[in-house]
């Protein structure tokens, strides 16, 4: 689960997002990922290093520069783990919170306020 949080944060910020969809469509280096963003060379060069970090992307060295590539299976392996959570099996009540089993719910003391109301009434 760490690790699926991990790429999730990786993957929740804008720049970043945008540097993977990027990404997919074909590989750039840190210098055509800055004009394409608008951003500075040193700020991508810290997304992706994150995204290198959580395994999102790869660099190889073309030349002087690193050119970057989305590791495709990673970006399957999250959206499969994303999946199976949706399908658990929870169980028959859980529309009730567990708040409300306690007496501690919000909605609890706004209806038995109403009904103060009414009584006073």
């Amino acid at each position: 689960m760490e690790k699926l949080l991990n790429r999730l944060r990786a993957l929740a910020d804008e720049n970043r997002l945008k540097m993977v969809v990027l990404l997919l469509e074909k590989d750039y280096c840190v210098g055509a990922l800055s004009k394409k963003l608008g951003i500075s060379k040193a700020a991508v060069s810290q997304h992706m290093k994150i995204l290198r970090q959580n395994g999102i992307v790869k660099g190889e060295k073309r030349g002087y520069f690193t050119h970057y590539e989305v590791q495709k299976e990673q970006i399957r392996g999250i959206s499969e783990e994303l999946e199976a959570i949706s399908r658990r099996k929870f169980p028959g009540d859980r529309l009730v919170h567990s708040c409300q089993k306690e007496g501690d719910c919000h909605e609890n003391k706004l209806q038995d306020e109403e009904k103060n109301k009414k009584g006073e009434q």
